[in-house]
């Protein structure tokens, strides 16, 4: 069932990769790399893209075409975040309109923060090299909660730190996993199909309140 939009609308809440940063020409050069390590020729890049919101043991499972059973699996997931960390913060931009949005959400006294699945010692790097102004008033990581997206637990600390309630407040994913924690967290969702979509994944059907379809239209969705 659709939740109305905030009445009275006091923050807005972002997942990282793929919604708010466009970070994926940071992860294809690390897969590209563990690959060649591999003896691997380079894979189609746009395909690296579009499995960058699932994680490091995605993208290793589609660079190496391992399974998570595989005994050397632990060792190549870790091997990648080295290969990652090496490049966090040196490409990645926000996506167009997203520093225009924050100033506007500033402007009218709502609060923004970040909930995200990305480990803490890779989003504040990334945060650091990013410098938003506003900066986010609260940054949640799976290091901070018991429980990662899609449960809710992490879009309720965000609520605890941001001073708000959960009706008051509007998630921004592109993963069906955002939408599942923002609806738990009883909050309205917003589904960013500009992000890191799967092929043969349709934002459409992930249930969320509303669809943007490029990241300068969720000004026209948080602010008319």
């Amino acid at each position: 069932m659709s939740l109305p939009f905030p009445a009275d609308l006091k923050a807005v809440i972002f997942d990282l990769d793929g919604t708010l940063v466009d970070t994926a020409d940071e992860f294809v050069p690390a897969v590209q790399a563990l690959r060649a390590e591999h003896g691997l020729q380079p894979m189609d890049a746009s395909r690296i893209r579009q499995s960058v919101s699932n994680g490091a043991r995605a993208l290793v499972t589609l660079g190496l075409g391992m399974h998570e059973e595989d005994t050397d699996f632990e060792t190549q997931r870790l091997r990648l975040l080295e290969l990652y960390s090496g490049v966090v913060g040196t490409i990645a931009a926000p996506y167009p309109g997203i520093c225009e949005l924050l100033a506007a959400l500033a402007a009218r006294n709502i609060r923004w923060g970040i909930a995200t699945n990305k480990p803490r010692p890779y989003t504040e790097p990334l945060l650091a090299g990013l410098r938003f102004d506003p900066a986010p008033g609260s940054v949640v990581c799976p290091d901070d909660v018991e429980q990662r997206k899609p449960h809710p637990a992490s879009l309720e600390r965000n609520c605890l730190e941001l001073d708000c309630r959960s009706v008051d407040a509007v998630y921004i994913g592109d993963h069906a996993r955002d939408i599942e924690c923002g609806r738990r967290a009883g909050m309205y969702t917003i589904a960013a199909a500009y992000g890191y979509i799967e092929p043969g994944d349709d934002p459409a059907r992930w249930g969320a309140d509303a669809v943007a379809p490029s990241s300068e239209a969720l000004a026209d969705l948080l602010l008319t």
